[in-house]
């Protein structure tokens, strides 16, 4: 009888549905850096559902209004630090588009290129880009691959007819405790070789370098502590800085003859 229960309870357990297998758990690897695993770890549904960030600025892209005659639109392309940029403070009565993404990487970038640079048909974009790269924000990058990218957003632009003003990455500055992270997460030499490296580029390919680096450096190569409270994000004295190099090297873009 025992044995007999036995072989009824096996039986009855093989003819059980199989049961589903627990979900997987999406995990993000640690970078050593809190801060920075703790902004990766937020941005789960950003990278899975709209890596590009394609839905921030789809309504404000439908809303522009057509060129005007003569207008010369400028769209400033870039990260947080082009994204807190309030363009119309610095810039007043200038038809200069935002289109900045707090936390973006150059592979983010050139998922919404043709969306918010190609497609609001500026005669001029200014492109701000590569901090958050050396940084890992969506993962660890070669400096070879970041340089891949930016060629590519200028390659872009100028099959479209879009003048290019490439800027230099911003230095950084640990002078404080809010820069500590930020400053560890961006090593000044890859800043530099980058920075040497997109030069180079644009004196080899015809486009404008803005060399925000150098108005902004200190006399340790890092940023001047008074122009960013957190050691990357310049504050209203960093863009008061910023701004006249940036409408100088636009007006070169738009004075000369060729994209």
């Amino acid at each position: 009888m025992i044995w007999a229960a036995l072989l009824l309870s096996v039986d009855a357990l093989a003819q059980q549905p199989p049961q589903p297998a627990p979900p997987a758990v999406l995990s993000i690897p640690t970078t050593g850096f809190a801060r920075l695993d703790q902004y990766r770890a937020s941005r789960i549904a950003v990278f899975t559902d709209d890596f590009g960030q394609l839905e921030r600025y789809r309504d404000a892209n439908a809303a522009l209004k057509p060129l005007a005659p003569g207008e010369n639109r400028v769209v400033f392309f870039g990260d947080s630090i082009t994204d807190i940029w309030h363009l119309d403070e610095y810039f007043p009565g200038k038809p200069y588009v935002n289109r900045g993404i707090g936390g973006q990487t150059t592979p983010q970038m050139l998922v919404r290129f043709r969306q918010d640079v190609i497609e609001v048909h500026p005669k001029v974009v200014v492109i701000l880009a590569g901090t958050n790269d050396i940084a890992g924000n969506t993962g660890p990058m070669r400096l070879e691959d970041i340089e891949a990218n930016y060629a590519s957003l200028a390659e872009f632009s100028r099959a479209h007819g879009i003048k290019v003003i490439y800027a230099s990455i911003l230095p950084v500055h640990n002078y404080t405790p809010r820069a500590q992270d930020f400053f560890a997460q961006r090593p000044a030499e890859k800043i530099l070789e980058l920075n040497g490296w997109l030069k180079n580029y644009c004196a080899a390919a015809g486009f404008l370098y803005l060399d925000y680096f150098r108005a902004l450096v200190d006399d340790k190569g890092l940023m001047k502590k008074e122009l960013a409270d957190d050691g990357l994000h310049p504050n209203a004295t960093g863009y008061k800085i910023m701004a006249p190099l940036a409408e100088a090297a636009i007006e070169k873009a738009l004075g000369s003859g060729k994209p």
